[in-house]
């Protein structure tokens, strides 16, 4: 049934969209700052296609004015003429080659340089319901698609376009008759190009969808490798990428196929009316109406005046596929974060680390409330750890007081200033977060210690690492400090992961630390080596500390029992227990099951002796 489910979502993508004129114009913006470049690329682009008009005529003259009346002088000159043509079209296309590149890269830089820099101001709830692989699929391909056309695509089409007028007119000069007899097939032309065009524009469409399915998938396997082996769910993977792989063939081929039926089509066309304007002109020939070499002439035309055509309808090909990349890239740019510096901000100065809760409700979807009127504050220095069952809201607090979110209801406030009305950067400048599933940079030991403070110097990096007893398993690495870690840390152990991720915290020497489950994946040693760490650091610091483990928090100034999103019972630890209530029932069960595993473990060790 989910496979289902996740099929009907995935075809849902696959969607029909019109042409869109705006979008168009849009891309075209980014060809503004480099309009010398370009210009100087379209001058070299039509040298080279006046070049090669020139061509014909004088293969004519040669023909008609050289060759039949045995002007063999004339006839030279005419050949250096046509060598120094072809040199001048070499040297244009060359500089042309160079310049487009270099313009096409810079705009590909611009452009992916912007999508980047704006998802990551973007709000965390943004990143809530997309796979990161799709979002990479519009960083790169669909940014590759833009790029291409606003570069290269544009010039071909306008440099086209004129290259088309021209040979029209030079046709209507040499031989109206024979022109007009050559434009009789255009009909077919349009009626081909109006048939395929919205078919080929939502083939083109689609296909980028499923680009971006295949990315989010593949992200989504390597990211959960683990946990996809240990099920052995390998084929249910695969029997997945392969329907998504089967859209993505499905949707290529199509698009592929209306191109087919475009562009070959145009080049039919054109051979038809060259073959008219043959059999045409050969009887005028005959007639002594018209030269052998305006006709040769007129036939090198014909074939250039249909060789733009063709390339216009390839090129419009490609402005579909970018279109459909341009819509799903502008979303992104057009999606504004939810959580920004408003107008009249002002930057939050050093705090003494009090955290004020009025009247907050909190929703990540409407109608669904996470937190109801919560009100509580917390003081200076004070350690505050959060329980309750999952999905109570104590995650949600900590997103709140870091300002990933702001309230549905109500004000948090952070030493008196509504932390909307402050700007985000000084906020996050005086907070340190430690997640249960942190995050480790590929790069050296110390530059991830130091990602929070990326000036401390290697004295202060290693006390850091020292304080959460890091340095102990540092110091076995190569290289020590300078170690080089794998992607997300996958050469580190789970444990060593969350002891860098305390020393980054605690170099930053944050007003506020947020421990959120932190120490879940860390024995019972290194927890309690952990324990007398903290107890020194956190003097003079406001602490929240999400905790399953109880044991952990005895020593809190304040325990927050928190369930269905309100605060049911606080006090410390000892007024909780006597208060024999929900804490009380959380604890003593909790400690039977740890006393329980104690004693298994003990007798397993003496019977194995």
């Amino acid at each position: 049934m989910t496979d289902e489910l996740d099929i009907e979502e995935e075809e849902e993508e696959d969607e029909q969209r019109p042409f869109n004129s705006l979008y168009f114009r849009r891309m075209m913006r980014y060809l503004k700052p480099y309009r010398r470049q370009v210009l100087l690329g379209a001058t070299m682009m039509l040298t080279v296609m006046a070049a090669g008009l020139m061509e014909p005529l004088i293969i004519k003259t040669a023909i008609d004015d050289a060759i039949a009346p045995g002007e063999l002088n004339y006839l030279d000159r005419l050949v250096l003429a046509l060598v120094g043509l072809r040199i001048v079209a070499w040297l244009a296309q060359r500089a042309q080659i160079r310049i487009m590149n270099h313009t096409g890269q810079s705009i590909l830089y611009d452009l992916r340089q912007q999508l980047f820099e704006h998802v990551q101001k973007l709000s965390l709830s943004f990143y809530d319901g997309r796979p990161v692989g799709k979002i990479m699929s519009r960083i790169t391909n669909d940014v590759n698609a833009i790029a291409e056309l606003v570069n290269s695509g544009v010039i071909n089409l306008i440099s086209q376009g004129v290259s088309l007028v021209a040979i029209t007119a030079i046709l209507l000069i040499m031989n109206p008759r024979l022109a007009l007899t050559a434009f009789t097939v255009l009909p077919a032309i349009g009626y081909l190009a109006l048939r395929v065009r919205t078919r080929m524009s939502n083939a083109w469409m689609n296909t980028r969808k499923a680009y971006s399915s295949i990315n989010a998938h593949l992200n989504e396997t390597v990211t959960g490798i683990q946990e996809i082996q240990v099920f052995n769910r390998q084929g249910r993977q695969s029997e997945r990428f392969r329907r998504i792989n089967q859209r993505l063939k499905k949707a290529f081929m199509t698009a592929i196929h209306y191109e087919m039926v475009l562009w070959p089509g145009v080049d039919l066309v054109g051979v038809i009316g060259m073959c008219l304007v043959i059999w045409v002109g050969a009887r005028q020939v005959i007639q002594g109406a018209l030269t052998i070499g305006v006709l040769l002439a007129f036939v090198q035309y014909i074939n250039r005046f249909f060789a733009p055509l063709s390339t216009m309808s390839r090129v419009y090909s490609q402005v579909l596929s970018a279109m459909a990349s341009a819509e799903r890239v502008f979303e992104i740019l057009d999606t504004e974060p939810l959580v920004y510096d408003r107008e009249g901000a002002v930057d939050l100065p050093k705090i003494k680390g009090e955290i004020v809760f009025e009247n907050v409700s909190f929703a990540y979807k409407e109608g669904e409330p996470v937190l109801r009127d919560m009100n509580l504050r917390i003081e200076p220095g004070q350690m505050v750890a959060l329980v309750g069952p999952t999905g109570a809201g104590k995650s949600t607090i900590a997103n709140l007081v870091c300002r990933f979110y702001d309230p549905t209801e109500g004000r948090v406030l952070v030493d008196g200033y509504d932390l909307t009305k402050v700007t985000l950067s000084s906020v996050r400048s005086q907070l340190g977060l430690v997640l249960q599933d942190t995050f480790i940079f590929s790069g050296k030991i110390r530059d991830n210690i130091a990602y929070g403070r990326l000036d401390a110097p290697l004295e202060d990096i290693m006390e850091a690492a020292r304080a959460v007893k890091a340095d102990d398993f540092i110091q076995k690495l190569s290289d020590d400090y300078d170690h080089e870690i794998t992607e997300r840390g996958a050469s580190l152990s789970t444990g060593q992961r969350q002891l860098l991720a305390f020393a980054r915290a605690l170099l930053a020497n944050p007003r506020i630390l947020i421990l959120d489950e932190a120490t879940a994946h860390i024995d019972i040693a290194t927890e309690r080596a952990i324990q007398e760490a903290l107890e020194r650091l956190l003097v003079d610091r406001t602490s929240i500390v999400i905790a399953h483990r109880l044991s952990t928090i005895e020593k809190a100034d304040l325990i927050l029992f928190i369930d269905g999103g309100r605060i049911v019972e606080q006090g410390n630890h000892r007024e909780l227990l006597a208060r024999k209530g929900r804490y009380w029932q959380l604890y003593t069960t909790q400690y039977r099951l740890e006393r329980d595993m104690a004693l298994e473990s003990s007798l397993a060790a003496g019977q194995v002796g």
